[in-house]
């Protein structure tokens, strides 16, 4: 809820926001307040990339690549320049500590730095800060987010550094600033060990896949479990060889493709990102036509679905849960559907590795969208076993480290939920 209170001083008015801590609740609102009395505004710029003795320096130079857009106190410089680099171009030593506002390429994104620093002409910087700068870096990334949302569907490209000089922000007392920052701050830090530790796992696993299947030139794994030491080796086929039921997805028209939900759920590439099928109302589709023709596109629980067009083709795929079972496959996705379940979690794995994403970025030699044909699909070659049990074994090791990878995923979700939510009660409703 936001309440505007005229003040003593007529030309200001106050806001307050939902939620506030005990000791400030019967304080005073806060004032807005023009950001350029209680910052200096400078931009950026890049030194000639020809001299390589700018490059050279000890001075972290940053492009809007190098924030985390999910947590503003990360910034990784991987370039330094010299100080004639700074001389001799556009950019600008930034005193820490400093707010950086990525106006350009990669709008939107803000940062603070705690180091001096110098950036890109996609900057506009705050310097010489007459706030808690944390504080103030989580309210203009809230600002900033809402003006992204305002130029979504129209021709500007970025945000003019003039606008942001003209902005006015709500602040409350310095001692309310420092509270919501160490709030937030130390949600963040819980967030980022949330996200270090799915990372862990991830490498974990990816180590794990090395040894419990062949490495290149092989046919035996470097670990093998007890009762299989003996078993004999492993043998790569091609998918269309291993009695697996796959299919591409039916081209339906536009004018049977809803987006409200009063039809089939459609399975889109879209949907399918990196082990996850994702939903949201941006992207979800409904089939509107009849369906009796179209049994062979209905998904099943435990098929493996592949994206096989877009950037990131070769790493969106997924296995179907009871939740999309029922969906029609749409053109441009492939589904793989096996008798037996364990060998399905196991295609899987493989679909997964690193192996089968060289195979994608080998084969793909397009100029254009990058993409991936059935056939290419049903040639790659998997690992198989001579015993059924060794390959559940592997994928039931492999299956548990997913789990808990999912299970940190959830919980990084909810926390980037709840600081959504906390920020939006937290900062007043701004206009």
């Amino acid at each position: 809820m936001k309440i505007d209170v005229m003040t003593k001083d007529k030309d200001t008015k106050t806001v307050v926001p939902a939620l506030r801590f005990p000791e400030f609740r019967d304080g005073e609102g806060w004032k807005r307040t023009p950001l350029l009395e209680i910052c200096e505004i400078i931009g950026g710029g890049t030194p000639t990339s020809s001299n390589d003795v700018y490059w050279n320096g000890d001075i972290p130079w940053i492009s809007s690549s190098d924030i985390n857009e999910n947590n503003i106190s990360e910034i990784t410089p991987t370039r330094h320049i010299t100080k004639d680099a700074i001389k001799n171009s556009a950019t600008k030593l930034c005193k820490a500590p400093s707010i950086h506002i990525v106006s350009r390429v990669g709008v939107g994104k803000v940062a603070f730095s705690r180091v001096d620093i110098c950036t890109s002409q996609d900057f506009t910087n705050l310097c010489n800060i007459n706030c808690n700068y944390i504080f103030l870096s989580y309210l203009l990334s809230i600002i900033m987010k809402q003006k992204v949302q305002e130029t979504q569907g129209t021709s500007i490209k970025g945000i003019a550094s003039a606008e942001i000089k003209n902005l006015h922000v709500p602040l409350p007392e310095i001692e309310e600033q420092q509270r919501i920052a160490d709030c937030l701050s130390s949600l963040d830090d819980l967030i980022s060990a949330v996200a270090d530790k799915i990372e862990t796992l991830k490498e974990y696993k990816k180590g794990l896949m090395q040894q419990l299947f062949p490495a290149e030139g092989k046919t035996i794994p470097a670990i093998r479990f007890p009762e299989f030491q003996n078993a004999g080796e492993w043998m790569l086929l091609p998918i269309k060889k291993c009695n697996i039921d796959i299919l591409t997805g039916y081209a339906f028209k536009g004018t049977e493709i809803l987006e409200d939900n009063d039809g089939i759920p459609l399975m889109r590439g879209i949907n399918i990102t990196e082990g996850v099928v994702r939903h949201n109302n941006d992207i979800d589709r409904f089939y509107s036509g009849e369906d009796h023709t179209l049994s062979k596109y209905r998904l099943l629980c435990n098929d493996l679905v592949i994206a096989m067009d877009g950037s990131k083709v070769g790493r969106n795929f997924a296995l179907i849960n009871k939740q999309d079972e029922g969906s029609l496959l749409v053109q441009r996705v492939a589904r793989l559907r096996a008798d037996n379940i364990d060998f399905i979690m196991f295609i899987y794995q493989q679909i997964g590795s690193d192996r089968f994403k060289k195979y994608i970025d080998r084969i793909n030699t397009s100029s254009g969208i990058p993409h991936i044909s059935l056939k290419q699909i049903e040639d790659f070659k998997i690992w198989t076993t001579r015993n059924d049990k060794e390959f559940r074994m592997v994928t039931n090791c492999l299956s548990s480290v997913d789990e808990l990878i999912s299970t940190e995923i959830a919980k990084l979700d909810q926390l980037k939920a709840h600081k959504k939510g906390l920020m939006q009660q937290l900062f007043p409703k701004l206009q």
